[in-house]
């Protein structure tokens, strides 16, 4: 036991701080469409220029550095749109270095594995909680000069950091590097360069409270009518006052449509974003906003009710509901995912196992769902696991983090508290200590059903293991250990149970226990435990 981590403590995970919806724009003229071509083009132009004047500023960017950038592009477009671009940049250039940090991290954990394998003979077989050595002299030496590649790497990274350097594109490196395969990506020119365009326009504004409706920029009536104030190179398209331009769409929010009127009628800040979806040809209108945090419930509450134990696999979620005391309770459930293909059909194929899950809970009556606290960031260095191809794509290709934060989103109006758990050897002691016991001829308990079993009562602060059955000989403490179900905080709940005098079973001979001649505690129909008001005369001596 001297080489088991400790285990963290269980949590409830805090719930959403912002609202994002998204509806189509149906029934726009060709001259919307125009309009919002031209104005998407012209400031996403102004927004790479700012981005470039960020990037060029570096650790020396201040609060009159980001005032001289807006200044000058308030004189080429307006005040507020002059505050969304260098906002966005600003964040822009901020991810970039979160993502700059996460790589040097990559890069480091990629380095110390190549180290270690390297000093280790060749053929040494490595252990569950390290790698090996290489098989062949030949992979030796080939990952000799990957070493030599890395902290090649690692050293520019490291000099672009502390200078502040970062390398963003807009509209994706990943769309860049198309432009270079169009045959592989099955595009023409004419195509990639749509995408492209589309991807770099910029028509977005943030919101404001007090003013009308919440956006001064791209403003949404109650009625759902949609306005957007242009450019002042473009004004001269305006079709209403002010230099405003009114498109011919209604809009009407299906999701959260009472949370966004009520926004909208109190003048409340909301955020929009126009964009076009060129592979459906389909305009789409954006609305966020943010909401105060939910106070998350004490743990005990959330747990009242029982619990659902949830374990994240690469195709599928592994859950099994729990009663108060870590007691399984009916059947297994699995609820069934794919991975593959385009990010869009990943995120609908989460979204979709997670809300058979959740209405599941709410069937069940259960207010918590236990999930595991995952992240497979250091792990997913192909130093690590060297051949294991397959293995890396399997844990690449878990949402551990996203499937957390998406269930805690979608929770949040339904009252389930989501319980984050610590991840420590919940597979390995869940196969160990519950799928035999939970497997009958009826049903095949799979190792992911009792991990799911294993994160519930962890979340319960159980202990992972079950509870043992009775001893032989007489159900006594005689044979052995006898582990309790108790809270950890309940003192002696592991030692033996402590001896009670009197008889434990029918079969103890007459007189062995302590209440055996006492007839009065037998409460047995016909004696003196019903405590009647009489007393029998003694029989006479003769007749």
């Amino acid at each position: 036991m001297g080489g088991l981590r400790k285990v963290a403590e269980s949590f409830v995970a805090s719930g959403p701080t912002g609202v994002a919806v998204r509806t189509r724009l149906r029934h726009l003229s060709p001259g919307d469409e125009e309009v919002l071509r031209l104005v998407g083009a012209y400031l996403g132009s102004l927004a790479a220029k700012d981005l470039a004047a960020r990037c060029r500023d570096g650790l020396e960017h201040s609060a009159d550095t980001w005032a001289a950038r807006k200044r000058e592009l308030t004189s080429l477009s307006s005040s507020r749109w002059a505050g969304s671009i260098t906002k966005a940049s600003h964040d822009q250039w901020a991810l970039a270095r979160r993502g700059q940090l996460a790589h040097v991290q990559g890069l480091e954990a990629g380095i110390r594995a190549l180290v270690h394998r390297l000093s280790l003979p060749l053929g040494q077989k490595g252990s569950k909680k390290a790698p090996g050595g290489y098989r062949s002299r030949r992979e030796w030496h080939a990952k000799a000069r990957r070493l030599h590649v890395l902290e090649d790497r690692l050293e520019q990274k490291r000099a672009d950091r502390e200078a502040g350097r970062v390398h963003v594109v807009r509209g994706g490196r990943h769309l860049a590097r198309t432009r270079h395969h169009l045959d592989a990506a099955r595009l023409t020119e004419a195509q990639w360069r749509e995408l492209w365009e589309a991807e770099r326009w910029f028509c977005q504004a943030d919101g404001e409270s007090g003013k009308r409706y919440g956006n001064e920029t791209i403003r949404v009536s109650p009625e759902g009518e949609v306005s957007i104030k242009l450019p002042a190179p473009l004004a001269h398209l305006a079709n209403a006052g002010h230099g405003r331009y009114v498109l011919a769409s209604r809009v009407t929010f299906g999701h959260r449509g009472t949370e966004w009127a009520d926004r909208v009628g109190a003048n409340r800040a909301i955020a929009y974003r126009i964009h076009l979806d060129v592979g459906r040809d389909r305009w789409y209108l954006t609305a966020s906003w943010q909401i105060p945090p939910t106070p998350a419930i004490p743990l005990r509450a959330a747990l009242a009710g029982g619990v659902i134990g949830v374990d994240s696999n690469s195709d599928h979620l592994a859950a099994w509901r729990l009663d108060v005391h870590g007691n399984p309770i009916g059947a297994p459930r699995r609820f069934f995912y794919d991975l593959s293909g385009s990010a869009d059909h990943r995120d609908a194929q989460v979204r979709h196992a997670l809300t058979r899950l959740l209405h599941w809970a709410r069937t069940c009556g259960v207010k918590a769902i236990a999930i595991e606290d995952l992240d497979f960031a250091a792990e997913k260095t192909r130093e690590k696991h060297g051949r294991k191809k397959r293995f890396r794509q399997v844990i690449s290709g878990m949402p551990t983090g996203r499937l957390r934060a998406r269930l805690t989103s979608m929770a949040d109006q339904t009252g389930i508290a989501i319980i984050a758990v610590d991840p420590a050897y919940t597979s390995r002691w869940g196969g160990q200590h519950w799928q035999k016991p939970l497997t009958s001829s009826n049903r095949k308990t799979t190792r992911h059903d009792a991990a799911a079993v294993a994160i519930g009562r962890r979340a319960q602060g159980h202990p992972i293991r079950r509870r043992a059955a009775p001893p032989p000989h007489d159900q006594s403490d005689r044979a052995g250990h006898r582990t309790a179900q108790a809270r950890p905080e309940v003192s002696g709940r592991e030692g033996t149970r402590p001896r009670i005098p009197g008889p434990r079973t029918r079969s103890v001979p007459p007189g062995r226990g302590a209440n055996a001649g006492d007839q009065c505690a037998q409460h047995r129909p016909g004696h003196t435990a019903e405590h009647e008001s009489w007393q029998q005369d003694s029989l006479p001596l003769s007749l």
